[in-house]
């Protein structure tokens, strides 16, 4: 069966940069096809053993005026045997601003009556219907390229089970907008203030071993643990495939890079499928 992932999200959040990754992810990829003609592709493609997955980049100007159209194309392809997802880039407001601004590039939307910003809120409306059911919900702001690749990667990865991210972020680097749960942990002691724990990170011995010592680290470790073991069944109960689950601390290094650790492996063997993204370790490498 064909795996058609339909590519989405506001101007200026990446979509064009995301669709070059799903290429070098395998997939066959066309950028702004119209909607009328995405289940005659799918079903031309439906005979070739080369391609497996599909990526279509669909934005505000490849939609039809109606949104019923797009949810009638969705279940024909349904009806083709087509499994369909969706990927929702985004991004805050006053980054996309930033990026027209630095890159000169005109809003598809705006026009000598309708400013930037004005476009850019025009469009959240537009294509909000989209964004509520995207199975995949991503937060461009603070990603850049490379960043972006890596957590796509991950996203993507080719399994048809219920997937559970934890993903270990900073909060002066801004949350992930995309995540389902987020937990702070900065309340807990910080590794940072250790001169010899300074530069290494939760996934070090040393690091581990100092965390470990602490009660409330273990108290707080537990807590979490007990609520997503009570809720998470109810929520993939749900029809949800993916979810995410945010662990702050302060620069995303030491604490919520641990718990995160442990957590991924505490609910091994409890959810289908485990994934682990360490954003600000990735902005390191």
């Amino acid at each position: 069966m064909k795996k058609l992932l339909i590519v989405s999200g506001r101007s200026g959040s990446g979509k064009s940069s995301a669709l070059n990754i799903l290429e070098d992810l395998g997939y066959f990829c066309i950028d702004n096809l119209p909607l009328s003609l995405l289940p005659s592709l799918v079903e031309h493609l439906q005979a070739s053993p080369t391609v497996s997955r599909i990526g279509v980049g669909v934005d505000v100007r490849s939609l039809p005026d109606d949104l019923a159209q797009y949810n009638s194309v969705l279940n024909e392809l349904q009806g083709l045997g087509i499994q369909t997802d969706t990927l929702f880039l985004d991004a805050r407001d006053d980054v996309l601003l930033a990026r027209f601004s630095s890159t000169r590039r005109r809003h598809p939307l705006s026009s000598d009556s309708v400013s930037l910003s004005e476009a850019i809120e025009q469009e959240k409306r537009i294509l909000d219907p989209i964004a509520s059911r995207a199975s995949v919900y991503l937060d461009t702001s603070n990603l850049n390229v490379h960043e972006l690749q890596q957590t796509l990667a991950v996203r993507l990865s080719n399994t048809s089970q219920v997937t559970i991210l934890f993903e270990s972020f900073g909060y002066k680097h801004g949350v992930p907008l995309d995540a389902d749960f987020v937990f702070d942990v900065r309340c807990l002691p910080n590794p940072h203030w250790q001169t010899s724990l300074r530069d290494m990170t939760g996934q070090d011995e040393a690091v581990r071993y100092f965390l470990q010592g602490h009660v409330e680290v273990e108290a707080l470790f537990h807590d979490i643990s007990e609520f997503l073991l009570k809720w998470l069944p109810r929520l993939t109960a749900d029809h949800r495939h993916y979810l995410t689950v945010a662990i702050g601390c302060t620069g995303g290094q030491h604490r919520s890079v641990y718990i995160v650790e442990r957590l991924a492996q505490h609910m091994a063997g409890k959810v289908a499928n485990i994934q682990i993204l360490h954003r600000e370790l990735i902005r390191k490498r």
